[in-house]
């Protein structure tokens, strides 16, 4: 196995199975920015493409089961009053503001406390902190820390209302606890109560090892990280809203390639971030419930070169199986670099750079995806519209495919980058359902390699400039099914490629304006299509399975005929590739 990020050796449980079946084809490489390589064979990035999210959570570490119930019974009462607290137990002991549990078992807190509560359990028994109208205040660590316990739970007692918050100023350089909420332990946060969390120092919630919010109403404002869970992240079936100065939620083990990863599995999360709204060293996986992210202020704003605000963001994968993702980002809105994958779901997306962006590969299988705002709307490698109903608009190109460093990036031009590429350097678009519609400022299709259609419906609406495309191939665009409806500016027009098994027709003419009504006629009268020109435009690309090579064709817009062609020949400017996108792209990390 071989993970396509320089700083992890396996491609992430994510992408498996399929992976362990032969790795003699020719390879792909990444470059990191420090010049070293990391190699995959192209059947390793194949198995990654398309990824279910299924097998994307199977291959990752299970979150560990702990049963946040308890019999009311067992309850140990803690009166928290002032600097001090009251409790008939002898596992809990208060010294100078701080109240120590040092037991395994089930404690009620009520009432204010101007310390903070640590638990201190060596047994391997699990600690449940039951917060029920609590309020802690440390005005010099964090407020609630387990640093040790065989497992964390904070239970928000029924109709509670509960706050944590700790000190802007922790003793020592980079001292643990580094969180309002901390915990070495596994940690769960259930019931259905609130909590609000305050992070003055650094993150609002913060686990050494794994981190479930399963239920409850969680508020979380940090001057770092919201909530961040090392091994991992999961929202289960909870009202989340994080503000942060850092990273939304995130997970961040780099050790072990099965961990460091955030799942949504249902509930609400809604973030407002300065940098990431989630961010994984692993996946981002999205399977149920809402999901809302506004990063680095949004769509409107630019990012520094040092800075990363994307939307969603996972270091090997970012899988969507479903529920409802709304990114507005000052960068990509979805990244990763390694793979992403659309399965299901609805996914509206605005940013300041890319809409999806991923390094190895890009697969739409299903759902809705709406990138209302872009640089470029899907940029990867290898791009896959197998399904699903995309809408993308972008100032650049629609979809661009391409190998090798990611020269537009936010190093700028020429700046090495990790980024897939094949051996012989090509990049591949392949279309084969779905329903496609791109308004692109710069090229609508972009591909430095081949490019397929075998299904779906696609509809571009190119450039209205010369310098651009509406399809600029570099290895042709062979159609053998699908339809494909096509009108942009004539000076880098470019056709189908010749030996396309499906008829095509392309032409170009004097300019259309905005809005007219395009259709293509038979020479026996018979309408085989018509659609709408949203831009002004001077070329025309139709195919469908009524198209019959050698017949001729006639284009009419708004009622008057423009040109008259074979179908199969071309004779248009910018046959064979044509110029790259044009314009000056954001930087990107």
């Amino acid at each position: 196995m071989t993970r396509i990020k320089k700083t992890r050796a396996a491609l992430s449980g994510v992408l498996l199975a399929a992976v362990l079946a032969g790795c003699t084809a020719e390879a792909a490489t990444t470059t990191a920015a420090d010049g070293t390589t990391t190699t995959a064979s192209t059947e390793e990035v194949a198995a990654a493409a398309g990824i279910a999210l299924d097998a994307a959570l199977a291959a990752n570490v299970a979150p560990e089961d702990i049963d946040p119930s308890y019999e009311e019974s067992d309850v140990v009462d803690v009166t928290l009053t002032g600097d001090t607290a009251e409790s008939d137990s002898e596992a809990v002991t208060v010294s100078d503001g701080t109240v120590t549990i040092s037991a395994a078992g089930t404690y009620r807190l009520t009432g204010s406390l101007a310390g903070q509560v640590v638990v201190d359990s060596p047994d391997d028994g699990v600690v449940r902190i039951v917060l029920d109208d609590a309020d802690i205040t440390s005005s010099t660590t964090s407020a609630l820390a387990f640093t040790d316990a065989g497992a964390a739970v904070v239970v928000l007692a029924d109709g509670s209302t509960n706050s944590l918050s700790d000190g802007a100023d922790y003793a020592g350089e980079g001292a643990e606890p580094n969180a309002a909420l901390y915990s070495t332990a596994d940690l769960v946060i259930a019931g259905t109560g609130s909590l609000a969390v305050t992070g003055n120092a650094n993150d609002g919630i913060g686990g050494q090892d794994g981190v479930v919010v399963a239920s409850g109403t969680v508020t979380v404002d940090a001057v770092d990280d919201g909530i961040r869970g090392k091994d991992y992240l999961i929202v289960q079936d909870a009202d989340v809203t994080v503000t942060a100065g850092g990273d939304g939620l995130k997970s961040d083990d780099t050790e072990d390639a099965a961990a460091g990863y955030v799942y949504v599995a249902g509930g609400s999360v809604a973030v407002t971030a300065d940098g990431d709204g989630i961010s994984a060293a692993t996946d981002v996986l999205v399977g149920a419930g809402t999901v809302q992210v506004e990063s680095g202020g949004g769509s409107g704003q630019t990012v520094a070169d040092d800075a990363s605000a994307k939307g969603l963001e996972g270091a090997v994968s970012v899988v969507v199986g479903g529920g409802t993702v709304d990114v507005d980002s000052a960068d990509d809105a979805v990244h990763s670099d390694g793979v992403v994958s659309i399965q299901d779901g609805t996914l509206a997306l605005a940013s300041g750079d890319d809409g999806v962006h991923a390094d190895g590969d890009v697969t739409v299988a299903g759902g809705t995806l709406t990138v209302s705002r872009s640089y470029e709307a899907l940029e990867s490698a290898a791009i896959t519209l197998a399904g699903g109903d995309l809408d993308l608009t972008a100032t650049d190109d629609g979809v661009n495919v391409s190998g090798g460093d990611d020269g537009s990036g936010q190093q700028g031009p020429g700046a090495a980058d990790t980024f897939v590429e094949t051996s012989s350097g090509e990049s591949s678009l392949t279309i084969s359902g779905g329903t496609t519609v791109v308004d692109a400022g710069g090229d609508g299709l972009d591909s430095a390699g081949a490019g397929s259609m075998t299904g779906g419906t696609v509809t571009v609406s190119g450039p209205t400039d010369a310098g651009n495309g509406a399809l600029d191939l570099d290895g042709g665009l062979a159609v053998s099914g699908g339809t494909l409806l096509v009108t942009g500016s004539a000076g880098m027009a470019q056709a189908p490629a010749t030996d396309s098994a499906q008829g095509w027709v392309a032409a170009t003419f004097d300019a259309q304006a905005a809005g007219a009504s395009v259709q293509v006629v038979s020479a026996d009268g018979e309408v085989l299509d018509s659609w709408t020109g949203e831009k002004a435009f001077a070329s025309v690309v139709y195919s469908s399975a009524a198209t019959e090579s050698g017949s001729e064709y006639t284009v009419v817009v708004d009622g008057t005929e423009v040109a008259t062609v074979t179908a199969g020949e071309f004779t248009g400017g910018g046959m064979g590739g044509g110029m790259p996108g044009g314009g000056a792209r954001p930087p990107r990390n």
